[in-house]
């Protein structure tokens, strides 16, 4: 049997938190719950939710991988991840500042999460209010006692770096890489598709219930990186400057590759050996496919659309910016072209 294939649209899942707010929707991103909702943040492929067009509408995202498989995945993507959707794509609003945090590499989380991923991770910053930060690393070499010992007497921040951050600014978050988003930040996430956090520290905050948030402190130590990280803000690489678009490689790994396009007539491409999540960050256009690119799906500010690896060529009109991400094979030109000039 063939399966129909074409640009999957999912509905945004909004998740309420204790630091989040309701710039998604006063800067235009997404429409938000009425009432007074602190939405942190929306998550653009999560597995559970429901496809909203075309054949496969009401089912979930979840269900396409088990009925399309590599068709879905992309051949490349199933060798990374497995049978299962390799990346998860999120816009996050940070009203105050999160909580600090580690994520283990895939191998920790394997044997400690019950085969489940490690996380690694990378921020594309959006917005900023005046004298916004992030939390990235240690400020300087640390050991695993002084972390502790740190955290205990509710001193952490004395050992952290942190780093201001603008419009525009790219941050790769590898795994065992200690970090917090600031408050004031909205920006675009992209992860290995993970559920493993270890919450670190929580600077001695209460909850709703006036209860300290659960902290992972053993598990955390166990995975953190003690030596201050070699670079913080990647830098993108030009991929091509045309009259009819300009692309940059934002930050690549063997997880993901993530370009950036300025979109200023149209743009002709073809998936390959992974699944592709197209973003909106203000593009208005419209993503023609099939045997005669005769078909088409629209995509606007904030909007999300997974292109199944076996799609193949498609077409891009209009105009605006708007993100590509794809787990790379070995051989990826943006992923080789990123790495020289960000080793």
């Amino acid at each position: 049997m063939v399966q129909q294939l074409y640009p999957v649209r999912l509905k945004s899942s909004l998740h309420e938190t204790i630091w989040g707010g309701r710039k998604l929707e006063l800067a235009g991103w997404k429409e938000l719950p009425e009432g007074d909702i602190q939405i942190g943040e929306s998550w653009e492929t999560e597995v559970s939710t429901e496809v909203q067009n075309g054949p496969y509408a009401g089912q979930t995202l979840g269900a396409l991988v088990d009925l399309l498989g590599v068709d879905l995945l992309g051949t490349r993507a199933s060798a990374v991840f497995g049978q299962r959707f390799p990346l998860l794509a999120k816009f996050i609003d940070a009203r105050t500042k999160l909580s600090v945090q580690v994520h283990p590499a895939d191998e920790y989380a394997a044997q400690h999460e019950g085969g489940k991923l490690g996380k690694t991770e990378c921020w594309y910053i959006l917005a900023t209010e005046p004298g916004a930060s992030i939390v990235y690393g240690l400020r300087a070499p640390s050991t695993r006692v002084e972390v502790q010992q740190a955290i205990v007497e509710v001193r952490l921040e004395e050992l952290l770096h942190e780093e201001p951050v603008e419009p525009g600014d790219v941050v790769f978050v590898p795994a065992g890489t200690v970090h917090a988003i600031g408050g004031g930040v909205l920006l675009y996430e992209l992860q290995e598709y993970s559920d493993v956090t270890y919450r670190m520290y929580d600077y001695g905050r209460l909850d709703a219930h006036g209860q300290p948030r659960a902290l992972h402190i053993e598990r955390s130590l166990d995975v953190t990186e003690y030596m201050p990280g070699a670079r913080i803000k990647v830098r993108p690489v030009v991929l091509a400057e045309t009259e009819e678009y300009s692309a940059r490689c934002l930050v690549a790994s063997r997880y993901f590759v993530e370009r950036e396009f300025v979109l200023r007539s149209y743009l002709e491409d073809q998936t390959g050996n992974s699944c592709v999540i197209i973003t909106s960050l203000g593009a208005d256009l419209h993503i023609f496919y099939g045997a005669h690119l005769e078909q088409s799906e629209p995509l606007k500010r904030g909007e999300t659309l997974i292109l199944p690896a076996a799609l193949g060529k498609y077409r891009l009109t209009g105009t605006g910016a708007f993100l590509s991400s794809y787990v790379p094979d070995t051989d990826d030109a943006a992923w080789q072209l990123w790495r020289e000039q960000n080793s």
